[in-house]
């Protein structure tokens, strides 16, 4: 089906900062099909505590999808417990390799509080370089405004806040309704 026929579901902007000892995840709740806005308080950060161990993540695309990776992770966290860099790569080489996973639109910035990975479908475990990643339709935007803000005296939270907040100002679906869930080190 092309774009025309049927638009296509938008709307996400999920950003993860490491800073002081903490680590945020931050998404918005605007989910858009073409130009309507279709839901504006869906939340799309989450705790996960498999095998006791407490795990924060966040997704951008389709939410069935997302959160049958969820599941995923969670069943290898299960299997490698406080392991979240080696659960990470496993999702990561099932989703590449399984041909049901293969069609799975989403990705997902986790964290234990130690570590921040992004999780691709190509499979791709990504550290970020400089503490700050974002991913989603507004993504790029939340990524600059976060990096910018780094070198600043502003917490992990107030620094994740602020690049969701100039994200939403540039990227028509990205709103303000924002979910914030913090892990400490």
């Amino acid at each position: 089906m092309s774009e025309d026929q049927f638009p296509g579901w938008h709307g996400t902007t999920i950003i993860g900062v490491k800073k002081g000892g903490e680590v945020v995840i931050a998404g918005d709740g605007q989910v858009s099909l073409g130009q309507t806005v279709i839901k504006g308080t869906a939340r799309k950060v989450r705790r996960l505590s498999p095998g006791g161990f407490e795990i924060v993540a966040g997704f951008a695309g389709s939410t069935a999808d997302a959160f049958t990776l969820l599941e995923r992770l969670e069943a290898k966290l299960e299997a490698t417990p406080g392991q979240l860099a080696r659960a990470s790569v496993e999702l990561a080489k099932d989703w590449r390799t399984d041909k049901y996973l293969q069609k799975l639109e989403a990705m997902l910035i986790v964290s234990d509080g130690a570590d921040i990975f992004v999780i691709t479908g190509a499979g791709d475990v990504l550290e970020p370089e400089h503490d700050v990643t974002a991913i989603g339709s507004g993504g790029n935007y939340a990524l600059a405004a976060g990096r910018a803000l780094m070198d600043t005296d502003l917490s992990a939270e107030e620094v994740a806040r602020k690049a969701m907040g100039i994200a939403g100002d540039i990227c028509v679906y990205t709103n303000g309704n924002l979910t914030v869930e913090t892990i400490k080190q």
